[in-house]
């Protein structure tokens, strides 16, 4: 009888084993964590709601009169009315809208700036990593909420490119979502920067540049694609603190003009506290809480999934 050694036997189990990409892996170890499956059902309720009402395939005239003012929450209208006697679930549902589009390409603009950032200053080092660090480390030393402040305050109601082809106004929720963005990427930023110092010495990137490949082909071919996961994973879990600010920005009267937002409608609600008209509050928080819960709970999740140094048989 041939007598199978340690190696011989993952040998075989290699080969009998069926591959499977990183993504798929971490997907099926993903379905099998039920709450994380629930909470992606709400986010994606949450992303449905908003892409219709910005696509206009679901009517939601939030301006338009319903009711009688400050009418509680009935059958007909689930949320109750406001001051003009317009539906509170309206002007929800027009606020998902809102503020997952802000979250979203603030989230962008966050990404676009941190990962090459990141990426360049870990490969490079020397000088190039000196200026990056002292960049991110000048923005990190100011509170995050006074430099948002600071930033959507500047930005509002400005000009670009006044008088030509090109004129853009950012005022109104532009101003937010670049605010955010551009002060939001310092964290990314340290990430992949540490990520990419810990992947430049590795045999792939020594057998590419043995092969005559450039820095920024090595860079953005090959080291990218291998710590992008954690892109993704910060992507989730920033994406919370982006609509929290897009509410508090909105609530101080720096956000959302002339249409409601979670923020608005809080700042409104403000006041109808003390005349017990308590539903407009209840909706806008409620629609923050249940979403910043789901991502928070998916987001830990699928850093679970995805972290190659949980990864296990399974």
């Amino acid at each position: 009888m041939t007598q199978l050694t340690t190696a011989t036997i993952d040998e075989r189990v290699s080969a009998e084993a069926p591959s499977r990409s990183v993504w798929a892996d971490a997907w099926r170890r993903l379905r099998k964590n039920k709450l994380a499956m629930v909470c992606l059902v709400i986010v994606s309720a949450y992303v449905v709601v908003a892409l219709l009402v910005a696509l206009r395939l679901l009517a939601v005239n939030w301006d338009q009169t319903v009711g009688n003012a400050y009418e509680p929450p009935s059958w007909s209208n689930p949320f109750g009315t406001d001051i003009f006697g317009r539906s509170v679930w309206r002007k929800t549902l027009y606020g998902a809208k809102i503020s997952l589009t802000v979250a979203t390409l603030a989230s962008v603009i966050s990404v676009l700036i941190g990962l090459p950032l990141g990426a360049i200053a870990g490969f490079f080092g020397k000088w190039v990593d000196e200026i990056i660090v002292w960049l991110y480390s000048t923005l990190q030393s100011i509170p995050y909420i006074l430099l948002i402040l600071a930033f959507a305050f500047v930005l509002r109601d400005k000009i670009l490119f006044k008088g030509t082809t090109y004129e853009v106004s950012l005022s109104g929720m532009t101003a937010v979502y670049l605010a955010i963005g551009l002060t939001s990427w310092v964290g990314l930023c340290r990430l992949i920067r540490g990520e990419v110092i810990k992947h430049k010495q590795h045999d792939y990137v020594i057998a590419a540049r043995s092969f005559g490949a450039g820095n920024f082909y090595i860079i953005f071919r090959h080291i990218l694609p291998n710590v992008f996961h954690l892109v993704i994973i910060d992507f989730s879990l920033r994406f919370v603190s982006f609509i929290h600010a897009e509410a508090i920005l909105s609530f101080l009267g720096l956000g959302a003009k002339d249409v409601p937002s979670w923020g608005v409608m809080i700042d409104d609600a403000r006041l109808e506290l003390g005349r017990g008209v308590w539903w407009q509050m209840a909706a806008a928080t409620a629609a923050i809480l249940f979403i910043s819960l789901a991502l928070n709970i998916f987001g830990d999740a699928l850093r679970d999934a995805i972290d190659p140094k949980l990864k296990r048989a399974v």
